[in-house]
């Protein structure tokens, strides 16, 4: 397993900067932001694309470092109900298939989507429950007029350019949001749609990590990770449940909030994680995304760091001897 960083958190630096900076930490690998919501400070598909001098400079600046790309991201959503809003989702996401074929990069995260409760919506319309009734015909609608066929198009799309890992971080908000719904598209839209694992958006679901590996692990379905934590305030969940809408910031108050790995978790719960992810074969990137208002980005950063360097599995298993 490969040691990564999702470079938002430094995109205020410039782009060899930031390697820099990422590098002497002992990071191996970089995950970054084509556009959308991650920006794309680091990795601009308009210019990269139309200048192969600037793309053979960027590979360069790589493998100078020792650093492989593992993934590049594009989360933002191709469903949304405003058609300029999707439109531009959508072309991002499609340039960002480009480059990933161009930079050979396997992987490509970002968001299923969600579109509102009728084509002439304004905003997306996120169904949580089955009842009232006509929850269930959102919910129909949304998946069979535009979910479904929408990334059965894109995934044709991605894999006649080379890319057959398309993986959905599974978060709130969107129509995949946890292993049943990733299986779901997946069911229906073809094997190259699988899962960025970001336990952190799982956890205050009160879903497993875990058990949520070995579900999707057993369908191959875990294209890449996400090393972010939450912690969860039993106290604030016992009044409130676990739905909260305070912003972020609200932290005493909230019932969860986003932390640096091991400040939402001990220790035992990320050598769980990691061994799991050994265990259904998963020997690829764990990308930190540091999402931490109690820690510098430095300081949170080189923590989470810190712990995961401890935990990661770096040699082959060997053969069985004891038994």
């Amino acid at each position: 397993m490969k040691l990564g960083v999702f470079t938002a958190l430094y995109q205020d630096l410039p782009f060899e900067e930031m390697l820099d900076k990422l590098s002497a930490m002992g990071v191996e690998a970089v995950e970054l932001g084509t556009g959308n919501y991650p920006g794309n400070s680091h990795c601009n598909p308009d210019e990269l694309l139309e200048s192969p001098e600037k793309l053979k400079s960027f590979q360069r600046a790589l493998e100078n470092r020792g650093l492989s790309i593992s993934a590049l991201s594009c989360h933002g959503n191709p469903l949304h109900p405003n058609k300029n809003y999707a439109k531009e989702s959508h072309d991002v996401w499609r340039k960002t298939v480009l480059l990933a074929e161009q930079l050979e990069v396997p992987v490509i995260n970002g968001f299923s989507g969600c579109p509102g409760d009728h084509p002439n919506a304004k905003y997306p319309n996120w169904v949580t429950c089955s009842w009232p009734p006509e929850y269930l015909d959102i919910l129909d609608w949304q998946w069979n007029e535009v979910v479904i066929p929408y990334w059965k198009e894109e995934a044709k799309f991605a894999e006649s350019h080379g890319i057959n890992q398309i993986a959905f971080e599974m978060h709130p908000g969107f129509v995949v949001y946890n292993p049943e719904t990733l299986l779901k598209l997946r069911e229906h839209a073809g094997e190259s749609i699988g899962a960025n694992f970001d336990p952190s958006h799982l956890v205050w679901q009160g879903i497993d990590p875990v058990e949520a590996i070995k579900k999707l692990g057993r369908e191959n379905a875990i294209f890449h990770f996400h090393a972010k934590d939450t912690y969860l305030d039993k106290a604030n969940i016992s009044v409130n449940g676990v739905l909260d809408t305070k912003h972020y910031s609200n932290i005493l108050d909230r019932s969860w909030t986003f932390r640096s790995v091991g400040y939402g978790h001990d220790e035992k719960m990320w050598k769980d994680i990691v061994s799991t992810l050994r265990a259904v074969g998963y020997d690829y990137v764990l990308s930190i995304e540091h999402e931490d208002m109690l820690s510098s980005t430095d300081e949170g950063l080189s923590k989470a760091i810190s712990l995961l360097k401890e935990i990661l599995f770096k040699e082959q298993m060997t053969e069985m001897w004891w038994a």
